[in-house]
């Protein structure tokens, strides 16, 4: 299957507005698709919130999900489509995780989940989570045109590469809706990895994309270090004189 030819999926969601051949404009000599275009916009709207602490990164980044969803079916990335399935689900249970009051020790005294550095435990699980995770998607995707040549038409690109990064962000995201420190650590690496491969792929962009996606990353990591250390900082304070009070999580809308 040449890439954005149509197909199954395609085929059924206004196929010729969706297509990655489908032009919206061309920018230094690059014909920029629409799906392309309004998914990149979205997913760097998502990231920027994300960076920010804010809720609504959430429902954003549902919608530039479903973009890319259909962009990576055509481009051939499986690993990435089904990445964005599973951004799709997590997207609901996160805003449901940062919208809910719940009482317990990663929690202020209003029940908002705040920004933790994980323990040793869960940090972990996170490696080997991503180790396995990614040896299995990767042997899954080079044999997915065999097991589903209907809906498969050639062989996955790069595909333990692929999974590589589509586990990472796995594990990332569950770091995240957790408001663990680490998911900046496990953004970074795989938008370092983007910016070749979606490169490599034609998708210059999107390859674009990760290098803003790249500097939002650390300025999240920078400002949840922050946040960390300032309510450490409370927290120690308030141990000495005896009054336990914890700094509230910053505004999420």
């Amino acid at each position: 299957m040449n890439e954005g030819e149509s197909n199954p999926i395609t085929s059924a969601f206004m196929p010729d507005l969706l297509s990655v051949n489908t032009t919206f404009f061309t920018i230094v000599g690059y014909p920029m698709s629409y799906i392309e275009f309004f998914g990149t916009v979205l997913n760097l709207l998502c990231v920027w919130l994300v960076a920010k602490n804010k809720i609504w990164n959430w429902p954003i980044g549902i919608a530039a999900v479903v973009l890319f969803f259909l962009l990576f079916y055509e481009i051939r990335l499986y690993s990435d489509m089904v990445e964005q399935a599973y951004f799709f689900v997590t997207g609901f249970w996160g805003w449901y995780i940062w919208s809910r009051r719940k009482k317990n020790r990663d929690s202020n005294k209003e029940g908002q989940l705040q920004i933790t550095a994980g323990r040793s435990l869960e940090l972990g699980l996170a490696a080997g989570a991503v180790l396995i995770g990614t040896i299995t998607l990767g042997m899954l995707m080079t044999r997915i045109h065999l097991l589903l040549p209907t809906y498969f038409l050639a062989p996955a690109d790069y595909p333990y590469l692929d999974a590589l990064t589509t586990v990472m962000s796995f594990v990332a995201t569950v770091l995240m809706v957790r408001r663990k420190v680490a998911c900046w650590y496990l953004w970074i690496s795989v938008d370092f990895i983007g910016i070749w491969l979606y490169w490599v792929k034609g998708v210059k962009f999107i390859s674009v994309e990760y290098v803003f996606f790249l500097v939002l990353a650390s300025y999240g990591l920078y400002k949840w270090h922050l946040s960390l250390k300032q309510r450490e900082t409370y927290e120690k304070v308030s141990d000495r004189s005896g009054v336990r009070e914890v700094l509230p999580t910053p505004s999420r809308t």
